[in-house]
C-alpha cells in the first residue's frame, strides 16, 4: 500500500505562508488567556460557560470535516477514546483553567501550561519511556522557573497557591488526554474529526457538571461575554487549530511546537497592558527559566522523534 504520508524536513526554510501561519497561532493562543478571563467575569458558571464554547466549536468542527468530505463514522473503540479526550481536554482542563483565572492574571496561566512538553516528559516516564539528561535538565530549569514566577503570588495569598494548583491540574490533564489521542493514530482518524467528537464529548461531560452542581443553563448578552466566547470558539478554538494543524504537516511537529514556547511571552505582554501585570526580578528570571526550560525539552524531543503534544487553549 502507497503511503500518502508528507516527509518534512527540519531544515527547510520558513516561507512566507508558515511566517503567516506561526503568527495567527501565537497571537490567537496569546490572546486566548484574557478571552477566557473575561469570560469568567460574568454570570454564567465556568462549566456551563465551556459546555457553551464546544457545543458550538464542536458544530463547526463537524461542519468543516463534513464539506471537506472526512470521515465522521467511527467504531466504538475509537468512541471511547473521543469521549475520554472530551473529559480531559476539552473539558475538565478547561474549567481548571477558569477557576484559575479568576484568582491570576491570564498571562501567568499560560506560562504553566507551555509546560505540557515537560508533564509529558513526566508522564512518559512513568510509563517506562526514559528521557536523556538533556530533557531532564530541561524539565528542571521550567519547574524552577514557574517556582520563581509564582513566588510573589504565594507569598500574598492562598489564592497564588490555588491558582497554581488549578493550572498544574488542567496541564495533567491535558497532557493525559493529549496521550490517549496519540492512541487514535493506531485506528488512523483524522485529527479533524477526533477534535470534532472531542469537543462533542466535552460539552456533554460540562453540562452533566454544570447539572450535578446545580449550575443554571444561562446565556449573558453582555458584549464583554459574547466578544469573548465568540473569540473562544472562532479565534482560539478553530482557526488557530487550524493554523497550527497547516504548519505541522507545512514544517513538522517539532518546530511547530515552537509556538508553545512563544505564545506565553505575548500572554503576558498583553496582562502587563491590559491587567496591570507588574514585572518583579523574580518574574523576569522564572519567565526565562520555564522557556528556556522548555525550549530544552521541545529540543531534546525532536532529535529523539519523541511524541509532541497538540497545544489546544
Amino acid at each position: 500500500m502507497a503511503s500518502n504520508t508528507t516527509v518534512v524536513s527540519d531544515e527547510a526554510p520558513f516561507t512566507k505562508r508558515d511566517l503567516m501561519l506561526y503568527a495567527i497561532t501565537v497571537f490567537s493562543w496569546s490572546a486566548s488567556w484574557y478571552a477566557l478571563k473575561v469570560n469568567t467575569a460574568s454570570v454564567v458558571a465556568p462549566p456551563v460557560s465551556t459546555c457553551w464554547r464546544f457545543v458550538l466549536a464542536s458544530i463547526l468542527m463537524f461542519a468543516i470535516v463534513a464539506l471537506s468530505k472526512g470521515r465522521l463514522r467511527f467504531g466504538l473503540r475509537a468512541h471511547v477514546a473521543f469521549a475520554a479526550m472530551g473529559v480531559l481536554i476539552f473539558s475538565t482542563n478547561f474549567i481548571f483553567f477558569y477557576y484559575a483565572s479568576t484568582l491570576l492574571v491570564s498571562g501567568l496561566l499560560a506560562v504553566v501550561f507551555s509546560l505540557a512538553s515537560v508533564v509529558n516528559l513526566l508522564i512518559s516516564a512513568l510509563r517506562g519511556d526514559v528521557a536523556g539528561p538533556r530533557r531532564w535538565f530541561g524539565a528542571c530549569l521550567g519547574v524552577l522557573g514557574i517556582f520563581l514566577l509564582y513566588l510573589p503570588e504565594l507569598r500574598d495569598s492562598k489564592a497564588g497557591l490555588l491558582g497554581l494548583a488549578l493550572c498544574i491540574g488542567g496541564t495533567l490533564c491535558f497532557c493525559i488526554g493529549n496521550q490517549i489521542s496519540q492512541s487514535l493514530k493506531s485506528y488512523a482518524v483524522p485529527v479533524m474529526s477526533a477534535s470534532a467528537w472531542g469537543m462533542a464529548y466535552g460539552a456533554l461531560w460540562s453540562a452533566v457538571i454544570s447539572i450535578a452542581a446545580g449550575f443554571p443553563f444561562i446565556i449573558d448578552t453582555s458584549p464583554s461575554y459574547t466578544a469573548s466566547l465568540a473569540y473562544l470558539i472562532l479565534i482560539s478554538t478553530v482557526l488557530a487549530f487550524w493554523a497550527y494543524l497547516n504548519l505541522v504537516s507545512r514544517i513538522g511537529a517539532g518546530r511547530a511546537a515552537y509556538a508553545t514556547v512563544m505564545f506565553p511571552v505575548f500572554a503576558l505582554l498583553l496582562s502587563t497592558f491590559l491587567e496591570g501585570y507588574v514585572w518583579t526580578p523574580l518574574a523576569i528570571a522564572g519567565v526565562a527559566l520555564a522557556l528556556t526550560g522548555n525550549l530544552f525539552v521541545l529540543r531534546s524531543a525532536r532529535r529523539r522523534g519523541a511524541k509532541l503534544p497538540t497545544p489546544v487553549v
